[in-house]
């Protein structure tokens, strides 16, 4: 449990009389309620799309109806909005107690995968008027099982926390230092995490009797009770001095887990992975491999050319409007830096009154006057920047990754943000980690381009096609909200 939802807990037990705070425990931790939260999402999914297949036999009055048939699309409709609600954090239960929010991001991600199976899938797009009856049979009664849905595990985590109703963690804590400090911090850490401390252990020094007697007292104490791991609190440089103290502790038939402490344990944040016989530790996040690479642009091919032909009409509709709203071309291109250096044409629809490309641009603003009528609605929408998908195609760009920025603005951040250049790592994409965060439109100020930055190059350290697919999922989600967007 996180502090936020402990004050919560807290203030909801203010309210409630003292007998019942204290019932039946659940057979429920509360690090259980994410994964539950979502498993319920995937069988409320799959139980509308039956429930639809059934009324879609009454209206057909089908005596035999093969049901089976619904539920491989609703697996694949409930592994996208579990994915995009878990990427949004919507499972961890202090967002589960938002009711409201809940309900409008569970809506924007069943919205946004229609559409993307929809378009990017038209073999799913089915055909048949009866058979699409039960598409849209499925669509309003798999969001209003939803919206249900979460009204009652609002109230479930609410009473779970009211009455405290959670199992708890038993467990025990060492501490191993050199000096006494003050340890409450850490137990009501522990504690807010859905762990109880049965007792506290204090290596005070590394004296052989005085360890030997605290581990003879640590195993005295958890044999016969009802302790299910030992934690242990200690700074990795002493290890060599803890590792007797800790390989006495596999007499017990309980995990121990290690919390580092002290100017080493950053290291401990970082990726592992074996390399022969030993543990080599990832500090930095090399380019994608070949087979990343690989896999990386059949996606970028296949998608960013289905939605080329999906959204033909829309592109024929937005040229004939841009031709008709101002004198101009109906793309404009700027040139960008790009994958390790190199240098591209940008395209985009024409939004300005000006083609600006040069060693001096000014980014745009809320009311530019450089708008033409139809460009801020362009630019609101984020339409103006379909046009990059043929930049996908191409290979200058991906569908996914650090939005590229005009040159201009490249050389200015590059000399007042440290690391701003390893966002040339990778592709820049249509759409990116930092878009989705609400880092899009101008950014004024210095702490705007870091923060920007900062989430560029997390995504690529931390890639995979799961996140690329998950970013792709959301990002209709943030184009629906418009931060910035202008």
């Amino acid at each position: 449990m996180i502090p936020a939802e402990r004050h919560i807990a807290f203030e909801l037990a203010d309210q409630v009389p003292a007998k019942i705070l204290y019932g039946r425990r659940w057979p429920i931790r509360f690090d259980s309620v994410e994964p539950l939260a979502a498993i319920a999402d995937l069988i409320t999914i799959v139980l509308a799309a039956l429930f639809s297949g059934w009324l879609y036999s009454l209206k057909i009055a089908a005596t035999n109806v093969d049901l089976s048939g619904y539920a491989g699309p609703a697996v694949l409709v409930s592994a996208l909005f579990i994915l995009i609600m878990k990427m949004r954090g919507m499972y961890k239960p202090d967002e589960l107690l938002a009711l409201r929010k809940q309900i409008r991001t569970a809506c924007a991600a069943w919205i946004s995968v229609i559409l993307l199976l929809f378009i990017t899938i038209p073999n799913l797009a089915l055909s048949d008027p009866i058979s699409r009856d039960a598409a849209a049979a499925f669509i309003v009664i798999g969001f209003g099982a939803l919206t249900i849905q979460r009204g009652l595990i609002t109230d479930l985590v609410k009473r779970g926390l009211i009455e405290q109703r959670f199992a708890e963690r038993n467990v025990v804590l060492l501490t191993c230092q050199l000096q006494r400090r003050d340890n409450t911090a850490l137990t009501e850490r522990l504690s807010e995490l859905g762990f109880t401390v049965q007792r506290h252990f204090t290596l005070s020094g590394w004296r052989p009797h005085h360890c030997e007697k605290v581990i003879s007292n640590v195993i005295d104490y958890v044999r016969g009770s009802d302790v299910e791991e030992i934690i242990v609190e200690a700074d990795p440089s002493c290890w060599s001095d803890l590792r007797p103290a800790i390989a006495a502790l596999r007499v017990l038939p309980i995990p121990v887990c290690l919390i580092p402490i002290g100017t080493t344990s950053d290291i401990f944040r970082h990726p592992t992975r074996e390399l022969g016989d030993a543990v080599c530790i990832e500090l930095q996040r090399g380019p994608l491999t070949t087979a990343e690479q690989a896999l990386k642009r059949c996606i970028d091919v296949v998608v960013a050319g289905t939605a080329l032909l999906a959204l033909m009409p829309l592109f024929i509709i937005v040229a004939i409007a841009i031709k008709l709203d101002s004198p101009g071309p109906i793309l404009f291109n700027q040139q960008r830096c790009g994958f390790n250096g190199r240098y591209f044409k940008i395209r985009k629809f024409r939004t300005m009154f000006v083609l600006e490309d040069g060693p001096s641009i000014h980014q745009a603003q809320l009311a530019d006057k450089r708008f033409t009528r139809l460009g801020a609605w362009l630019r609101r929408t984020s339409i103006d920047e379909l046009p990059q998908l043929i930049n996908v195609l191409d290979g200058t760009m991906s569908l996914v990754g650090p939005r590229p920025h005009a040159v201009a603005h490249d050389n200015q951040f590059h000399k007042i943000v440290q690391n701003y250049a390893f966002r040339r790592r990778v592709k820049p994409g249509l759409t990116g980690w930092a878009q989705i965060k609400g880092c899009r439109g101008p950014t004024p100020t210095l702490e705007s381009i870091e923060k920007r930055v900062g989430y560029d190059l997390w995504y690529i350290d931390n890639w995979s096609l799961l996140l690329d697919l998950a970013i792709l999922l959301q990002t209709p989600i943030e184009v629906l909200r418009g931060r910035n967007a202008y």
